[in-house]
């Protein structure tokens, strides 16, 4: 893998990557930099033919991201701070919109941008210590990476406006009550959960998934009839792999399939 500064970029499975911020003196803070190699790294991601799921955690056992860089912001002018959002928003909307699944291992605190980095996932599986939130508002600005936007449709428009516009942070359990969590484990377990996880996304047919993601996230800003037909356009390309051939025939046969992404 590409060597970087402030993280790290692996595959530790076939088929299976992993990004981990590793800012661990800074609490995995977001600074420009850092939203630099995390970008290349889904960039590499969505490059990569082998990938079938990607999986984004923190360095240590206190933050997963404890936020964007204060040290780094507090000078910025206007100007700077809307580069800064702009650079925020683009890293989390390129990770969105990975044709792979993508899930967070949240393992201690992921406030601000660092709940923005999480939301940015597809799903969210925290360590039972996980604190979420989005205390921008304590330091005199709103969210910038898109946290008003994600949190709203995550947990709804009410309890989203009551985080934001409180600050108020959130423990694992009641993450995972509203809606912002799958799932909650013991943190000695979380890394090892997570590849579970991974390793049963792996196993699937490759577009089968990739079309799967595809169809829920275009999908739910479409209208219903619309969605539907995009679904079923989906389907029908799948019926033309090799995969869905495989797949059908090891089901009738009753073997494991042997799926290889085409």
């Amino acid at each position: 893998m590409t060597p970087f500064q402030n993280i790290l970029f692996e595959q530790p499975e076939a088929g299976v990557l992993r990004l981990t911020v590793h800012r661990p003196k800074a609490l995995n803070a977001l600074n420009a930099a850092t939203l630099d190699e995390i970008g290349a790294a889904v960039a590499l991601t969505a490059a990569d033919r082998s990938a079938r799921v990607l999986l984004v955690t923190g360095a240590g056992d206190k933050a997963f991201v404890a936020g964007a860089d204060i040290a780094e912001m507090q000078a910025y002018t206007p100007h700077q701070a809307r580069a800064f959002a702009e650079q925020g928003a683009r890293v989390m909307q390129t990770l969105e919109a990975l044709a792979v699944p993508v899930i967070a291992l949240v393992n201690g605190y992921a406030l601000g941008g660092g709940c923005e980095l999480a939301m940015a996932c597809d799903w969210i599986v925290a360590a039972d210590g996980a604190v979420f939130g989005q205390p921008e508002v304590q330091l005199g600005i709103p969210p910038g990476f898109g946290g008003t936007q994600r949190l709203t449709r995550l947990v709804g428009r009410p309890m989203a406006l009551e985080l934001l516009t409180t600050g108020r942070q959130v423990r694992a359990d009641e993450a995972l009550r509203i809606g912002l969590v799958n799932h909650v484990y013991p943190a000695k377990e979380l890394a090892a959960r997570g590849m579970e996880l991974a390793r049963l996304i792996a196993a699937n047919a490759p577009i089968a998934v990739r079309f799967a993601k595809e169809a829920a996230q275009r999908g739910q800003d479409l209208d219903l009839g619309t969605a539907c037909a995009l679904e079923g356009s989906l389907f029908a390309l799948a019926c033309g792999t090799a995969d869905q051939k495989e797949g059908m025939r090891a089901f009738l046969e009753k073997r494991a399939p042997r799926f290889r992404g085409h």
